[in-house]
């Protein structure tokens, strides 16, 4: 799965670049065939405003929203997209500079006041962002835009106008929660937020928000916390951007990437820090594994423990014969890695880039396998009895349960990440494909899929081109795991005509069976979803 393409030209730093929304929908020109039965809509998330007026955003993550809709009928594509119009982006737009910090740019107040009012807006506290660039996910017949704050947004999947704006704290105990909550076959939704817990100190709250409603009420205000995780530290919750779930567990990974809380209440006030500088790595940590059961609602109290690395994507965890297998897309060590995603950073030369990359965190797909059942009486002994892995558990004299993984994909400086699976039939359970974005020094420039049990890979690339996260989306009928096709918006910049297009490939062996070019660049999107 290692890149075979370099990027002197540097086309990627498009993708990076400001662009506007559209009046309406454009007619894509598809090339090849469409399956007949791929009729609906892909969604995604990105930024798409990366400066208002004269002041820049600094972060990957800082860019304000920008929706984008590929609708499938008949053969025919069209592509559309809006800005979300979150608090952020609609008082950016009428004062003309960021006026609530995101996260790696501060906001300051507005230099038109005088120095007394300046002073005191230091003082006003907190002002959470509710820029929902990261992800899209469906609430009963709903569906919200998403960052990691408090606050979704409430958006229409057809016009892609932004409806409304939810505070989750007016329904839930939690700071904050993911960008990749787990939707069984139900609608059920369950997510994961930090939260105050026993004596002021900090924990981890899942939740839980029911399937659509037969009164036709709102889901999210039934929403309910179903069991609580404690922190490895008081005051300084990790940073969690996923978790993991199977038949009846929660997994949840505690990285030694840690928020300062008390930075994060105070000097954020006072001198205008952003998110990014509340941020600090635990060195002496490790990273904890934490277990919970889903019905009966328990935590459960053993012990996991190993080396430290930075998580951002669980890629799938399954139960197995009294074991608990989990599969992530790991970096290596506990220095942050998104220091490595400043824009400056993304948009300099390419040589430059490679540099910085040889600097960062290195990644690795790595499966990990926790017993369900712990028997002291074992220290010392592999508790693993699983015959197709090498990962493996030993009970210490202190209690704790060391993890070694095995490594089921590595290249220096060349990540999978973003990982896809056939969800609607292999979540949370024992699964043989994953499909993810090749990341090349952290540009994306391939698709890849990976077989979890006999670590075969495919990949699509082409030269210049710049893909997104891939989507499953299963064959009608279909029997086989794969069988399917995955969606992936594509840029490439130096092309004469049509530099952005949906590519439709077949998810058996990464073929391409079609792709529906438009005449805009497409720039950067993160995450997002099928909605047939």
């Amino acid at each position: 799965m290692v890149s075979r393409i370099q990027h002197p030209a540097g086309g990627y730093k498009k993708i990076f670049e400001t662009c506007g929304e559209l009046n309406e929908p454009i007619p894509a020109i598809v090339v090849g065939v469409i399956p007949e039965w791929l009729s609906g809509s892909l969604l995604r998330l990105g930024p798409g405003l990366f400066e208002v007026g004269a002041e820049p955003f600094y972060h990957l993550f800082d860019g304000q929203a920008l929706m984008h809709k590929f609708d499938l009928k008949n053969g025919h594509v069209t592509y559309y997209r809006k800005f979300v119009k979150t608090d952020a982006y609609v008082r950016a737009m009428t004062e003309k500079r960021v006026v609530i910090t995101e996260f790696g740019t501060a906001a300051y107040p507005d230099p038109c006041k005088n120095i007394f009012s300046r002073f005191f807006t230091y003082f006003k506290g907190i002002e959470v962002t509710d820029n929902c660039l990261v992800n899209v996910y469906p609430v009963g017949e709903d569906f919200y835009a998403c960052t990691e704050t408090n606050y979704i947004t409430k958006v229409d999947p057809d016009t892609l106008e932004t409806l409304k704006k939810v505070d989750l704290c007016d329904y839930l105990s939690v700071n904050g929660v993911t960008a990749h909550p787990h939707i069984e076959s139900d609608g059920t939704v369950y997510n994961l937020g930090n939260c105050f817990g026993k004596n002021m100190s900090l924990a981890y709250n899942i939740v839980k928000i029911p399937s659509t409603q037969k009164d036709k009420s709102d889901p999210i205000a039934k929403s309910k916390v179903l069991v609580q995780i404690p922190s490895s530290e008081r005051f300084k919750p990790s940073y969690v951007h996923s978790f993991g779930m199977t038949e009846n567990y929660f997994v949840f990974v505690e990285t030694p990437i840690k928020i300062n809380l008390l930075k994060f209440l105070t000097a954020w006030s006072i001198w205008g820090t952003n998110y990014m500088d509340c941020f600090e790595s635990n060195e002496t940590m490790g990273t904890w594994f934490h277990l919970a059961m889903k019905d009966p609602a328990k935590y459960i109290e053993h012990k996991f423990r190993t080396s430290a690395f930075n998580l951002f994507h669980h890629i799938n965890s399954y139960e197995d014969d009294g074991f608990i297998v989990v599969d992530l897309c790991t970096w290596k060590g506990h220095e942050f890695v998104y220091n490595y995603l400043y824009l400056a950073n993304l948009r300099e030369n390419w040589e430059e880039v490679k540099k910085a990359a040889m600097r960062a965190p290195q990644p690795e797909v790595r499966r990990y396998v926790l017993p369900i059942d712990v028997h002291r009486e074992k220290q010392g002994k592999n508790l693993i009895s699983l015959p197709y892995t090498t990962a493996t558990a030993v009970m210490r004299s202190d209690g704790t349960i060391w993890l070694e993984p095995e490594v089921l994909f590595s290249g220096p400086r060349q990540a999978f990440e973003f990982p896809q699976i056939n969800y609607s039939k292999f979540s949370g359970k024992n699964y043989s494909y994953a499909y993810g974005l090749g990341l090349n020094h952290f540009i994306p420039d391939r698709i890849c899929k990976l077989n979890v049990k006999t670590k075969e890979t495919w990949v699509w690339q082409e030269p210049d081109s710049y893909p997104s996260e891939p989507i499953f989306v299963q064959t009608p009928d279909s029997v086989e795991e794969d069988d399917g096709v995955l969606l992936s918006i594509v840029v490439n910049p130096g092309a004469d005509q049509r530099p952005g297009y949906l590519l439709i490939l077949n998810a058996r062996d990464l073929t391409e069976i079609a792709r529906a070019e438009v005449e805009v660049i497409i720039p950067v999107t993160f995450h997002g979803m099928y909605k047939p």
